[in-house]
């Protein structure tokens, strides 16, 4: 029961932040480990940001374009977007911020991906979405089999990204947030072998 309760109350409080971090100011967040960013781009190389639905994952890109995004260019993040058009509208406009470019979970949406990729740019997508049906992969995953998406694999094949592992931490008593960055210690091209 702790553990739900837990859950439960951090998505009630992504819930709670989501107006401020669409349409507000933007909110301080540290960074913790951004010399692996800094050294992917000194390498002229583009970079994949993986970023699971954990912590505030929202702020993560933000924090990103932030830091980097006027020096480097834009990040690209990929979003699903909402079947309501009015809601469709409002993730639209509200995730295309200062130095952030929002694109939908189409194939113009990857196009644009692997573009920015190639200019050296960093994207940022959710790898934890189940993928449409003939677009994932199935792997183990604590001992259960789990249908995943290989976009960040495809991605990383493609064009020789880096890629770096990033959560952003809700600190406790309001004492704002932490992005973490963490290189992936293995390549995805060793990890899956796709045909592209």
């Amino acid at each position: 029961f702790g553990a739900v309760h837990k859950a439960v109350g951090h998505a009630g409080r992504m819930v709670a932040e989501l107006p401020r971090l669409w349409l507000g100011a933007p909110m301080p967040c540290g960074v913790e480990g951004g010399a692996c960013v800094d050294a992917a781009y000194a390498a002229g190389r583009g970079i994949v940001l993986l970023t699971p639905h954990q912590g505030c994952f929202e702020l993560s890109a933000q924090a990103v374009a932030r830091r980097w995004s006027a020096e480097r260019g834009p990040i690209t993040v990929l979003y699903r977007p909402a079947r309501q058009a009015w809601l469709a509208k409002v993730m639209e406009t509200a995730r295309n911020r200062p130095g952030m470019l929002a694109v939908p979970t189409t194939l113009a949406g990857v196009r644009q991906m692997i573009k920015a990729l190639r200019r050296g740019e960093a994207v940022g997508l959710l790898p934890d979405q189940v993928p449409p049906d003939g677009q994932g992969h199935w792997a183990p995953f604590f001992g259960r089999d789990a249908y995943t998406m290989t976009l960040a694999v495809r991605l990383a094949q493609q064009t020789g990204a880096a890629v770096v592992l990033v959560r952003c931490e809700r600190r406790s008593w309001g004492r704002g947030f932490v992005t973490h960055f963490e290189p992936l210690a293995q390549p995805l091209s060793d990890q899956l072998d796709l045909a592209v």
